[in-house]
Order: structure tokens, then C-alpha cells, then sequence
């Protein structure tokens, strides 16, 4: 396995923090594009590739991540679990999905040792549980689109104020 820790190594060496760009649910996270297209190009550079295969052993879904190295044809594998949960306003399809997706994501990271996070671990950094937001009613929603439409308001300051629900948050996204 020595040319593909070789090429891994010089890989971590050059790839940057990927910067979270996407907004979630009262988050941010690198989506998977953001990902690539800062890893692609250095993957193909240090003769790197990878694959994420889906399987089902023993009624569990899990997501196995395959590092390998295009010359030698060494492989370096790591297998996740991908819990089954319903999430709300999504069916059993969309929620599996959204899963697949997350864990795409981070167990790539991990195993290529991206940095897409903020570390709140290592540093000691206590994360502070914000109270929750209240919901903001279809007229007040209004008025804040008309206001962010003519620059007086930010999505950003309405993200920030209320909690919203994912048809709003689609409203917001046409604006």
C-alpha cells in the first residue's frame, strides 16, 4: 500500500479547507460539488480515485467509500452504516436519500482527510444551543421578501430571526 499512502500523503498535503458555501437548516456544510471541484483535480494530479458504493448486508444499508491508486491498483476502504430514518416532510425515498447524500460527504472527508468543518472538538470550543426561533406566519413572510426584493432586509437576517418551514424556505430561495 505504499503508492497509495505515498499519493494520499502528497494529496493532504496540497488539497485546501473546503469552505462550507451551503446553507441547511440553521447550518452551513460543503456540499458534494464544492467538494469536488476541489478535489478532483488534485486527485487526478496525485493519481488518486475514489468510488462510494451502496450496499445491504443483514437488512442494514451501509455506504462503503473505496480510496485507490489508479497505477497500483491499491485500495484503502471504509464502510458507514447509514441509519434509516424518516425525516419530516420527506417519504421513506427522499429521507434514504438525503441520507446517502450525508454520508457520502463525510465519509469521503474522513477518509481523505478533508478539512470541511469547523473543529469544535480539538480546540475545547463549547457550542452554544441557540433558544429556538419562532415561526414566522405566511403574511410577516411577505413583507420580509418584499423587503429583502428591495435590499432592506437580508435572507440571511431572516434565516437568522425565524424558524422556517421548507415551503418557505423555497419561497425564500426564488428571491
Amino acid at each position: 500500500m505504499k503508492h497509495l499512502f505515498k499519493s494520499l500523503a502528497a494529496f493532504q498535503q496540497e488539497v485546501p479547507v473546503i469552505h462550507k458555501g451551503t446553507q441547511g437548516f440553521g447550518y452551513s456544510y460543503a456540499d458534494l460539488p464544492a467538494i469536488f471541484e476541489k478535489i478532483n483535480p488534485l486527485l487526478k494530479k496525485h493519481g488518486l480515485g475514489f468510488t462510494q458504493l451502496l450496499d445491504t448486508k443483514e437488512g442494514v444499508d451501509y455506504i462503503a467509500t473505496v480510496i485507490f491508486h489508479i497505477e497500483s491498483g491499491e485500495t484503502l476502504e471504509s464502510k458507514v452504516a447509514i441509519p434509516q430514518v424518516t425525516l419530516k416532510g420527506m417519504n421513506d425515498y427522499q429521507s434514504f436519500g438525503s441520507g446517502v447524500t450525508y454520508f457520502r460527504r463525510y465519509a469521503l472527508s474522513s477518509a481523505l482527510g478533508l478539512v470541511t468543518d469547523k473543529d469544535t472538538d480539538a480546540s475545547g470550543e463549547q457550542v452554544k444551543h441557540e433558544p429556538k426561533k419562532p415561526n414566522i406566519d405566511q403574511k410577516r413572510l411577505g413583507k420580509a421578501l418584499e423587503a429583502i426584493a428591495e435590499g432592506k432586509y437580508t435572507k440571511d437576517e431572516l434565516l437568522a430571526n425565524f424558524s422556517l418551514t421548507d415551503s418557505q424556505i423555497k419561497l425564500l430561495e426564488n428571491v
